[in-house]
């Protein structure tokens, strides 16, 4: 007997397969069944219907909120960049005429604990200035930024009009001081309860974690940023040159 084994269906596939179907007959913007009443249609766990739920939120299909329900969404646009270029979530939205907004923000002063002395190169509790917001793109939750810089950098007064959400375009379009590069670190994180809140997802979701140092051109670090991305609004990918033997 021969068995054909592309054509080899796991329960875990079947899953996937049924799950999709239901998320197919959910017009977007209506809520599925609830997590009881979908695992015990589908006749899995709820462990199990979570699992197979997390593939279709890393592809932006579905959007889970916290208390609330796990809702189908439709977006055409996803926001894709390569690595090689450091631009604002505004510059890449703009080039596919994807509207992006600035949703709820904070803007305080901090104390430089021992870690962020380091990184910044001054004493323990030298004043710094954090800036957190959630950025909308087609009015839902599509990314949560920090951005902590000396005070002598950015000031809140200068925020006060014309801050739409980026500070890489702020001190661009400002020209002071004059940027250079950007050493960025990228990895897969589980939202924490916070996080998770502002993002209107479950805590634990998978989410897209950059944390970047942002550097003049004489060398200086001026801003330390961490950024959350949702993964189904954001494709990032890169260029790498073929090494010589």
């Amino acid at each position: 007997m021969i068995e054909n084994i592309g054509r080899r269906e796991t329960p875990f596939r079947r899953l996937q397969e049924e799950l999709g179907r239901v998320i197919a007959n959910t017009p977007p913007g209506e809520r599925l069944p609830s997590e009881p009443k979908l695992s015990k249609q589908l006749g899995v766990s709820r462990a199990t219907l979570r699992e197979a739920m997390r593939a279709f939120e890393g592809q932006g299909i579905v959007r889970r909120r916290q208390g609330v329900g796990t809702f189908v969404i439709s977006h055409t646009h996803v926001l894709d960049s390569g690595l090689e270029v450091l631009e604002s979530i505004e510059t890449m939205a703009h080039q596919i005429s994807l509207p992006v907004a600035m949703g709820r923000s904070k803007i305080s002063y901090i104390q430089a604990d021992a870690k962020q002395a380091l990184v910044f190169n001054v004493k323990e509790l030298t004043p710094l200035i954090q800036i957190e917001r959630v950025i909308l793109a087609e009015d839902r939750p599509a990314a949560f930024l920090i951005d902590i810089l000396s005070d002598d950098i950015l000031k809140p007064s200068e925020l006060a009009a014309g801050f739409t959400g980026s500070v890489l375009d702020f001190l661009i379009q400002r020209g002071t001081p004059k940027l250079a590069n950007s050493v960025t670190e990228i990895q897969a994180v589980a939202a924490t309860s916070e996080v998770a809140r502002l993002l209107e997802i479950q805590r634990g979701d998978a989410l897209l974690y950059f944390q970047a140092k942002l550097f003049t051109q004489f060398g200086r670090m001026v801003d330390l940023s961490s950024s959350y991305f949702l993964p189904g609004y954001f494709n990032f990918h890169v260029v790498r040159r073929v090494g010589q033997h």
